[in-house]
């Protein structure tokens, strides 16, 4: 029995359409489904790679694996040997991606935390939390904040004397959000976390309308 080619099998396997001699003869070929169904697995893994960002190019013995096995006459005899052949290629490209994203994306250094509560005129689901970096950015991520006309800003706030604060910027419509921290701001100082109602009023100062708060700790 011939076996379908296998250029086209690949084809197949990223989501092109059998034609119906095609179906037929997969109905009947239990050869070329099992070479279908492992090009697919194969075509699935790289799907998942695609998430992955700034990776430089794979080693250039893996192309050239993939190119002498597909352009080899030996293809044309036993179309099987390119399925082995091509999920090899696969996972040397997923070893060193993965590789290389473990050594450029190491893991975020945080320094300190806060949980956001509700103040006791929000409604109880509202909530939120805090981190921030050893680069000098609060990673704040918020959650069911009452609807506004204004904005939503953040500040640091000295619990010792609640006039000193700081204003680190306003949050979007996402429910997370990065601000810089102004270089030389003391956390340990600034350590209350603040989310307030602010009007555009063109008034810098802080509204006096706070929905959520917490406190940093290391």
């Amino acid at each position: 029995m011939h076996h379908l080619d296998p250029d086209r099998l690949v084809l197949l396997a990223l989501s092109d359409e059998p034609g119906l001699d095609e179906s037929d003869h997969l109905d009947g070929c239990a050869a070329c489904r099992h070479d279908l169904a492992a090009l697919r697995d194969v075509a699935g893994i790289g799907a998942e790679l695609q998430d992955l960002r700034d990776l430089p190019a794979p080693p250039e013995h893996v192309w050239s694996a993939i190119e002498s096995e597909i352009a080899g006459p030996a293809r044309r005899r036993r179309p099987r040997r390119l399925v082995p052949a091509m999920a090899a290629a696969v996972a040397a490209v997923v070893a060193v991606a993965g590789a290389v994203a473990f050594f450029r994306a190491p893991a975020e250094q945080v320094v300190a935390r806060a949980t956001l509560t509700p103040l006791a005129t929000v409604p109880a689901g509202a909530g939120g939390s805090v981190r921030v970096l050893a680069d000098g950015q609060m990673r704040i991520e918020v959650r069911n904040l009452p609807l506004t006309t204004g904005f939503h800003e953040v500040w640091l706030i000295d619990p010792d004397d609640l006039t000193r604060m700081v204003a680190l910027g306003n949050l979007g419509d996402r429910p997370d959000e990065v601000l810089p921290v102004p270089a030389g701001v003391d956390m340990n100082r600034y350590s209350l976390v603040d989310v307030s109602d602010e009007p555009h009023d063109g008034d810098a100062t802080h509204s006096g309308r706070s929905l959520l708060r917490g406190t940093l700790t290391s």
